[in-house]
């Protein structure tokens, strides 16, 4: 019989620090982890403390810890929530490569010891020999597991003696990074220099270990756990269809592993228990990795993860075994075989979970937002997120993910997607599959349908032939397609072309039909898909976990229900414009309609996001959000109610993730919709209509027009004039938005969203509706709005966000700040009657965002609406926390009827105090990922996630957002400035207040002849590129004594002038900031910075009062 462990008892409090924004590389399956972890550890008894930045994360709501900490995620800030808060503990292996090196920070710098904190789930030691490459090495090297051949470099000397000795190609990884940061395949001597230099640099400890390029090995990766009594279970084996060269998170993935043998399965499994005790990870997740020699079944071990991963988010989601809940209940002293399996209720989690489907994973890329970038995938991860699809085989699954991924495919070709190659033969497209790409799948099912032999294209790309071959049969089944149509087309052969994952779509496509009359003929032969579910065991055991796939089989699991249903429509795949802010909103919803009695219902394909957690929702659908997979949910919730005499769907929330399930909303049925009415949302969107609405009700707008060819174009802008602002209709993110100061730039404009261009080609609403065409105000504020209306008409303004940057900057990557800093009061009232009037005319019921711009006329302000957006807006989350008021919860009752009156006499409005701080909400920009892209803020959005930064006054809450955010404060030294004409004055206020803190100014000739004329002297004057005397901007930078880049260009997007500059900062890793405005401010929070101690405070010491719960701390 197996001895208790205890759970410990000597811990009363733990602190447990999460991975702050969103970047490339660490996604919001750290929130998933954290919020995990975080409700374990109050179900346990134990007091919460968490410490992260990001706004946008459910972790961060002040229900799920009794203190929470959104501050920036640097040593001294949570020093100062150490002592502050005596925590016992600290959990550092939930919060991706951010926490766990924080933790060595902490512990190096003696913080720890002193105020006697201990580490758990992993020690220092485990830590580093994981993290550091030579460390990790030798102890693989010592327990007998290969490793590829390799040297571990401190300097570029010791880095070229090594190359020597391995020889090339090799393989370049810094230590300490996440997401494959600086790590690169070096074929030449050239490249190797580049790489070698720029991982020193990335490393944090200055470490790099280069190593003989195994590039074209298999790859393996195994999530194992291990508890102190010392039993360790697999969890899940994923196989990575790229082979090695591919950085695993750019790579199509594949759970359960499909071509190793059970022998080479053992042995990675023996090794991966061996490499997870030689590491010293007591308790917890791990990640091992694996490359295997295809020729010869020979194994190396790559690298281990102490901590849970970005692939442990894909292998809970892919078995329905909760890695972090596990790991969490495992660092607090359970053993595996005491905690039982969530899901069969009757197994313990030390049953290693065998699963009856196929899991793929496929990365979703943003190279289009990025112009200088090569769409080239390597060793370093790029992509800003991914989808997951199950289905019962390869080709089922794989299809179900093409079409999740929206960007216009509807499966493997056999679509309108494939036209693009009909310009390349063979022999190009042969040439192109050598090379990884984002198109390389679809190249390869061109090149099976054209007739290429499987094993010609395995010798091109190296991908194993088993998963080429299960591409062939997608291929193949095509092939028969074509020779029917859906009238004659047999019920048995249509139920094998839907087991083989074709879509609808893709039927439509062949056949040349629409897709009704497809669903029509499939429908009323009964050939309709049923739902599995994911139950950790193959079905030896019952599930009780509502966790739902479909499938073309006989059997539907899906059991009946009689309460009212919600079904609520995720916000499908990560990418930029459209993030974990979205997936909060559908997560809240959700909690929200639960507590009151609704059956609520999740569809999504996300496996990063806390919405696709199990336990979310009442019933998960891990489905691809089209309108065919959609319906198909709708039929089996309504057979559900039917079965049980329930009501049925009381609505369908398609306003909370994004643009997503709003191009889905008038496909379904209109009676479902909770909340605005579709022809609401479409009200707003047409701009014929909006601008009678604005017209109507006496609201002011920038001159404009819509075009649908180049001619119309040129025609509104001769009324109006350069320079405009140019956007396709529902989009999200500032998608292919540009402002244009020529004709030129208006042709290329035009093109880029025309059916040739990269936004034609995905497809959906916006590339079928004209472009707006408007005169763009420069030199102007822009505000955003958010609030709610509810079926009486009552109108909550949420907040009002005043952008940093000036308009022109995307909403989305300007920092805001909330209560406005340098509005009037009778600005700020105007704003809130236009909002309340825009509300009222679009009949909104829920979210509505609102979009001003506030110019400055003379004395006078003057307020202009840009759009309005009848949705949640990315900005809810942030405005939420600021304000103490959980807005969507709020919006989601408001949706299925309820009052903003009721819920004040429910209590569910009450928490907010006024107003005695201000909040800044700051973007979190992926340059140093692209650095051939030059770092300039425009209208198209480029943030991967946000930061907050809290405090008592403006300028202190601005510079805690800029250190969240990434940036190393300067103290002191030289601050370059070289801003455009337009931002002189505001340059002179700038150095001004510089000057002042003591640092000495550098500036280009125009910028330092006006600080001159106003008595600030200028230090360095810096040449014009080309002139031959004086000190260049590169010479400048490169000498290390610049601080602070602040440089403006003249224009936005081609017309930017300085890239020189902006790329040299990058490079050396100077802050940098593009816009005049932000650097006032940032002047202006130095300013405050030097004047008051750092200082911590909760968010509930914000917004609850003493009679509430008011944390133990009298901080005032």
């Amino acid at each position: 019989m197996a001895v208790q462990m205890p759970k410990r008892n000597d811990i009363k409090k733990v602190l447990l620090i999460g991975s702050g924004p969103i970047v490339i590389g660490q996604a919001c399956e750290f929130d998933y982890s954290g919020t995990q972890a975080c409700r374990v550890l109050k179900e346990e008894g134990y007091e919460v403390v968490l410490a992260n930045s990001n706004p946008a994360t459910i972790m961060t709501d002040p229900d799920f810890a009794d203190a929470t900490y959104i501050e920036p995620l640097s040593a001294p800030v949570l020093t100062e929530i150490i002592a502050q808060e005596n925590p016992d503990a600290l959990l550092p292996t939930l919060g991706g490569q951010t926490a766990l090196n924080l933790a060595m920070e902490l512990e190096q710098e003696g913080v720890l010891q002193k105020y006697g904190v201990e580490l758990i789930g992993a020690d220092a030691k485990a830590i580093a020999t994981a993290e550091d490459r030579a460390k990790f090495k030798e102890a693989m090297i010592e327990i007998g597991l290969s490793v590829p051949t390799s040297g571990v470099a401190h300097s570029m000397d010791e880095a070229e003696g090594i190359v020597k000795n391995i020889g090339l190609p090799v393989i370049v990884r810094p230590a300490y990074i996440l997401g494959g940061k600086g790590t690169g395949i070096a074929e030449n001597s050239e490249e190797f220099t580049r790489l070698a230099s720029n991982g020193l640099a990335a490393s944090p400890i200055n470490e790099i270990l280069i190593e003989q390029s195994i590039k074209g090995w298999k790859e393996y990766e195994l999530e194992v756990m291990r508890d102190k009594a010392d039993n360790c279970v697999v969890v899940c084996t994923i196989e990575n269809f790229d082979p090695m060269g591919v950085h695993t998170g750019d790579s199509i993935t594949v759970a359960p592993s499909q071509t190793l043998s059970d022998v080479e399965y053992q042995q990675l499994r023996d090794a991966a228990f061996a490499c997870m005790r030689r590491v010293g990870v007591e308790t917890g997740g791990s990640n091992v990795q694996f490359a295997v020699n295809p020729e010869n079944g020979e194994f190396v071990i790559i690298e281990m993860n102490p901590r849970v991963s970005r692939s442990s988010a894909l292998a809970s989601k892919a078995t329905g075994f909760p890695i972090a809940k596990i790991a969490t209940k495992l660092a607090m002293g359970y053993t595996l075989d005491e905690i039982p399996n969530d899901i069969t209720k009757k197994t313990p989690a030390s049953f290693e979970p065998t699963i009856d489907y196929v899991v793929t994973k496929i990365p979703r890329w943003a190279f289009e937002k990025f112009p200088g970038t090569k769409a080239v995938l390597g060793t370093q991860m790029q992509s800003v997120g991914e989808v997951m699809s199950i289905g019962r085989t390869f080709p089922e699954s794989l299809q179900k993910g093409l079409r999740s991924l929206e960007l216009g495919r509807d499966g493997l070709n056999a679509d309108i997607g494939e036209k693009d190659f009909a310009n390349f033969n063979d022999t190009d497209l042969l040439s192109a599959v050598m090379t990884p790409t984002p198109a390389r799948i679809f190249q390869i099912g061109e090149l099976l349908y054209r007739g290429v032999k499987v094993e010609k294209i395995h010798e091109a790309t190296l991908i194993d032939p088993w998963f080429i071959d299960q591409l062939e049969i997608i291929v193949e089944e095509r092939r028969f397609l074509e020779t029917v149509n859906h009238e004659s087309i047999t019920n048995k052969d249509l139920r094998r072309a839907k087991r083989i994952g074709f879509s609808d779509n893709q039927l439509s496509y062949l056949w040349g039909v629409s897709s009704d009359e497809v669903r029509k003929r499939r429908t009323d032969s009964g050939i309709i898909p049923v739902f599995k579910t994911v139950d950790t065991c193959s079905a030896e055991f019952e599930a009780n976990t509502p966790y739902h796939y479909s499938t073309y089989e006989d059997t539907c699991e899906v059991t009946k229900s009689e309460k009212p249903k919600v079904i609520i429509l995720g916000s499908g795949p990560n990418r930029i414009g459209q993030g974990i802010e979205f997936d909060y909103c559908c997560v809240h919803a959700s909690f929200a309609l639960s507590e009151i009695g609704y059956e609520t219902i999740m569809i999504n394909c996300n496996p990063e996001t806390v919405s696709t957690d199990y336990d979310t929702s009442d019933r998960l659908f891990f489905e691809p959000l089209t309108e065919e997979d959609v319906k198909n949910v709708l039929d089996v919730e309504k057979e559900s109610a039917k079965a049980a005499n329930g009501p049925g769907i009381a609505g369908v929330i398609v306003s909370l993730g994004g643009q997503t399930p709003l191009k889905l909303a008038s496909s379904l049925p209109p009676e479902l919709i909770s909340g605005t009415p579709p022809d609401s949302i479409d009200l707003a969107e047409d701009r014929e209509r909006w601008n009678s609405v604005c017209n109507q009700l006496e609201i002011p707008q920038p001159p404009g027009g819509t075009a649908v060819t180049f001619e119309d174009a040129v025609a509104v802008v001769e009324r109006v004039g350069y320079p405009v602002l140019i956007r396709p209709s529902y989009v999200l993110g500032g998608r292919a938005m540009s402002i244009v100061y020529d004709k030129e730039q208006l042709e290329d404009a035009m093109y880029e969203l025309s059916s040739e261009g990269s936004l034609g080609k995905e497809g959906g609403l916006s590339s079928e509706r004209p472009v707006l065409i408007d005169r763009f105000l420069e030199d102007a504020t822009e505000v955003d709005v958010d609030a709610i209306r509810d079926v009486n008409g009552e109108v909550l303004i949420g907040g009002i966000m005043e952008h940093v940057e000036e308009a022109g900057v995307h909403s989305g990557d300007s920092a805001c700040m909330t209560p406005p800093v340098s509005l009037s009061t009778t600005t700020i009232a105007t704003l809130e009657e236009y909002a309340t009037l825009i509300a009222d005319r679009l009949a909104v019921i829920g979210l509505v965002n609102i979009q001003f711009v506030v110019k400055k006329i003379g004395n006078s302000e003057t307020v202009f609406v840009i759009e309005a957006n009848p949705r949640a807006s990315r900005t809810v989350p942030f405005i939420s926390k600021a304000i103490g008021v959980p807005l969507v919860k709020v919006a989601a009752r408001v949706m299925l009827g309820e009052t903003l009156s009721d819920l004040r006499e429910n209590g569910m409005l009450v928490g907010s105090k006024p107003h005695s701080h201000t909040a800044v909400k700051e973007a979190v920009l992926p340059f140093n990922r692209f650095p051939e892209t030059d770092a300039i803020l425009g209208p198209e959005m480029r943030s991967t996630g946000e930061v907050m930064g809290i405090d008592i006054t403006p300028g202190l809450a601005f510079v805690k957002s800029q250190i969240a955010a990434g940036m190393s404060l300067p103290e002191n030294g030289t601050v370059f400035l070289s801003v455009a004409d337009r931002d002189k004055e505001i340059g002179v206020e700038t150095a001004k207040l510089l000057t002042q803190l003591g640092f000495t100014i550098a500036a280009t000739s125009g910028t330092a002849a006006v600080l001159s004329e106003n008595k600030i002297e200028v230090t360095d004057v810096v040449a014009k590129l080309g002139d031959k005397s004086g000190i260049t901007a590169l010479e400048l930078i490169e000498s290390g004594k610049v601080g602070l880049v602040i440089n403006s260009p003249r224009g936005r997007g081609p017309r930017a002038d300085g890239a020189h500059i902006r790329k040299a900062a990058g490079e050396r890793g100077v802050p940098l900031l593009t816009t005049a405005s932000s650097g006032l401010a940032l002047a202006k929070g130095l300013v405050d910075w030097r004047t008051h101690p750092l200082k911590v405070r909760p968010l509930q010491h914000f917004h609850y009062s003493q009679s509430l719960k008011q944390s133990k701390l009298d901080f005032d």
